[in-house]
């Protein structure tokens, strides 16, 4: 329905909402963008990691340093999933491999 609709892109905002027949339309229709949880997810988990880390230091970070450093993290991980993705990968696929990797 949402490729009939015109959806440009699927962005999970859990850990595997999509379903694996989900997941098989979407790989099925190139020109639909599919980030998955673990990188669409990624900016909270690295918030919550700055927080933890301005709190163990008691210290205060503006609302434009930690803005700023968001950014920077998700360009990073757009970056490793482009990087592992290839000519030819997707960004899904870039992204379980960096991750594979990571690990």
């Amino acid at each position: 329905l949402l490729i009939q609709k015109g959806a440009m892109g699927v962005f999970e905002g859990a850990n595997l909402p999509v379903t694996t027949e989900g997941q098989e339309v979407l790989r099925a229709h190139r020109d639909v963008l599919y980030i998955p949880g673990k990188a669409a997810n990624a900016g909270g988990v690295g918030v919550s990691g700055l927080e933890m880390s301005q709190n163990a230091s008691r210290t205060y970070w503006k609302r434009e340093k930690v803005d700023a450093m968001l950014k920077d993290m998700m360009a990073g991980i757009y970056q490793q999933m482009k990087d592992n993705a290839g000519e030819d990968g997707t960004l899904e696929e870039g992204c379980n491999r960096a991750g594979f990797l990571k690990v």
